[in-house]
């Protein structure tokens, strides 16, 4: 056979026909096809309300009131689903009750293009199996008002069909006995409460028990018109369906043309969200039936502080009906709901200042990342969001205009002397160890033109640390590193401010980096793509220097010690012993606790000052009577 033809034909007589075991499918579509047995109630209450469906399609003018009751009775165990609609004929339990993957609903939409009804695969009912030993239907077709007729089954396999009699008016009873297992089901509290959110979209009222008031009776506001308090009319909505956090605001989501016929309600939730925290909370209705109650990928994946509603009719389930088929409508409204997020925090930042206020308290991390997935995004937060620092949440324009119109970010994420230097300048640092404060501040930096100093990396750190006047001649440069810097810190002579500040230890952020991705367990905590990119980023890093010490020139202390070592003074070991040791205690100090041999620091300082005491006697020349520092006597 040639590749790409079709097979050659086989002889009628050699064909066989496929052998199905009934019960181990039944097994199969009605206990392993669902997520959770809930699905049982959601599938046959929307096989009602397709049965209203095609009685007002078969009987346009007749005299019908549509309504659907669920009745539990814990004492017998059982739950039954009762609507008015079309009901079956003798001939139909046969063809469409007990056949499966015959759906009648499907055949009439294929007839009639309607697009209210809900079923597609004829496999709903067996869904019943899931949770009931037992089920029982008891029916009464609008076509044949005085026969009624009663469909019963254990398990699904096999089943009897008897006379009952009629129901008036015509319609079905489905009346689940429950297993031991899902006899919790028989509850009319839970019911209402699993029903209020399955059917909340349904235009046919759904009652529980003898309730007067149908489970679904909230007003839905894309559906109302258009006059009065819209925005009061969609919070009502969400604070009624949210299930984790309290609404900030709502707006709409309005269908969008082409592919995606989506309508709802998106809302910002007042539920604490940080960084790649995800809460994002989508519920998807087709044809007033919910589908998927966490549909989260449909919205970004920036927005994990949004909650919303959405129906269509458009969306393709799978067979289960608990989830939709990624298709060009699934990506349609993915667009429309991204579409929507944007033109809703727009809408708000303009029209309700108060709540926008609120919206970037509560969800300033999360937005600072969504800023710079889109670019309308960004426009609007760019001067608003607030950026976490070190003297707490500013926006940057606030930190750049503290910063003298330069904006600071330390790399590290302990702080570090870069931090304390800036403490003593009085110049607020952003934590660029937060969720995307680097890359959102060097996106503000070049839309507002203005300088970003990254504290941490060699290029920040040539803004901080001014070259000196003059160079260092090597052997003093020498000296000053033997005595001051510990392996993996370089010396780098500087001058900066405060003058009162005599050095500053820098750690090299991508040397961390380095050792970080280099560690025998990165493997296990990074992913390998991950892993493999970082390590081609630090491939550059030869990762030798750790930290560079700044030594600031411009301080008293360091130019005494200076002057002392030129002139020989005894004491000028001392003093540099007293400068490594404040360096380490700093470094316990910024980092928390690490940095350095602290024990050895303190013991150093008491050792310093023993030997400075002891030098020479009180009162002899170019010894002070009281604390002044080294001098230029000898």
């Amino acid at each position: 056979m040639s590749e790409g033809l079709p097979p050659d034909p086989v002889p009628a007589e050699d064909l066989r026909t496929t052998e199905v075991d009934l019960g181990g499918l039944v097994n199969v579509l009605a206990t392993h096809l669902y997520s959770t047995p809930l699905v049982a109630l959601r599938e046959l209450v929307q096989n009602a309300h397709d049965s209203h469906t095609r009685r007002l399609l078969e009987d346009p003018d007749g005299d019908h009131r549509p309504l659907i009751r669920v009745r539990a009775d814990a004492d017998r165990r059982t739950v039954s689903i009762e609507d008015t609609g079309a009901g079956l004929t003798e001939p139909e339990i046969h063809a469409y009750l007990a056949t499966v993957g015959t759906g009648y609903t499907r055949m009439l939409r294929e007839l009639t293009g309607n697009e209210e009804l809900i079923g597609a695969f004829g496999l709903g009912f067996l869904s019943a199996f899931s949770v009931a030993g037992q089920v029982t239907v008891t029916t009464t077709s609008h076509r044949e008002p005085l026969l009624g007729h009663r469909y019963r089954s254990f398990g699904g396999e096999q089943y009897s069909v008897e006379p009952a009699a009629p129901r008036p008016g015509g319609g079905t009873v489905v009346e689940l006995s429950l297993k031991n297992e899902h006899a919790h089901l028989a509850d009319e509290h839970a019911l209402r409460e699993v029903l209020g959110r399955y059917c909340v979209l349904l235009p046919i009222p759904v009652y529980v028990g003898d309730d007067e008031q149908p489970v679904n009776a909230v007003p839905v506001p894309w559906r109302q018109p258009s006059d009065g308090d819209q925005h009061a009319a969609r919070m009502r909505f969400a604070t009624a369906f949210g299930r984790r956090f309290e609404p900030l605001t709502a707006f709409p989501v309005h269908p969008a043309g082409g592919d995606s016929d989506a309508a709802g309600l998106l809302w910002v939730q007042d539920g604490g969200t940080y960084g790649s925290s995800d809460n994002r909370d989508l519920a998807v209705y087709l044809r007033g039936m919910l589908l998927a109650d966490d549909a989260r990928d449909l919205l970004p994946g920036w927005a994990g502080f949004i909650g919303g509603v959405v129906e269509s009719s458009r969306l393709t389930p799978t067979a289960s009906r608990e989830d939709l088929q990624r298709d060009e409508h699934y990506r349609a409204l993915q667009r429309t709901l991204t579409d929507a997020v944007v033109d809703g925090l727009y809408e708000t930042a303009r029209l309700r200042p108060a709540v926008w206020r609120r919206i970037l308290a509560r969800h300033g991390q999360d937005l600072l990342g969504a800023a710079l997935c889109d670019d309308r995004l960004f426009t609007l937060l760019a001067d608003d969001v607030p950026v976490p620092t070190s003297q707490g949440d500013l926006t940057a324009g606030a930190l750049r205009a503290a910063g003298g119109g330069a904006v600071h970010v330390a790399l590290g994420s302990s702080g570090g002397f870069e931090e304390m230097l800036y403490r003593a300048m009085q110049v607020p640092i952003a934590r660029g160890d937060r969720y995307a404060v680097l890359p959102f501040l060097r996106r503000y930096a070049q839309l507002r033109d203005c300088r970003i100093v990254e504290l941490g990396s060699e290029r920040g750190n040539r803004e901080l640390f001014r070259d000196p006047e003059r160079p260092l001649p090597a052997e003093e440069a020498a000296w000053l590193a033997g005595a001051l810097a510990d392996p993996g810190e370089q010396l780098v002579p500087a001058r900066f401010e405060p003058a009162g500040l005599p050095l500053v230890l820098v750690p090299d952020r991508e040397a961390e980096l380095k050792a970080r991705i280099e560690d025998d367990q990165a493997d296990a905590r990074i992913p390998s793509a991950a892993l493999r990119l970082a390590r081609a980023f630090t491939a550059r890093t030869d990762g030798e220097v750790k930290a560079r010490l700044y030594l600031n020139l411009a301080s008293p202390a360091v130019q005494d010690l200076l002057t002392a070592y030129r002139d020989g003074h005894t004491g000028s070991a001392t003093a540099a012993g007293l400068l490594r040791s404040l360096k380490v205690i700093m470094a316990a100090a910024s980092a928390g606790g690490g940095g350095g041999d602290l024990t050895g620091a303190l013991a150093g300082i008491g050792t310093a000052v023993s030997a400075l005491t002891a030098a020479v006697p009180a009162g002899l020349p170019g010894v002070p009577d009281s604390p002044g520092g080294l001098t230029d006597e000898g």
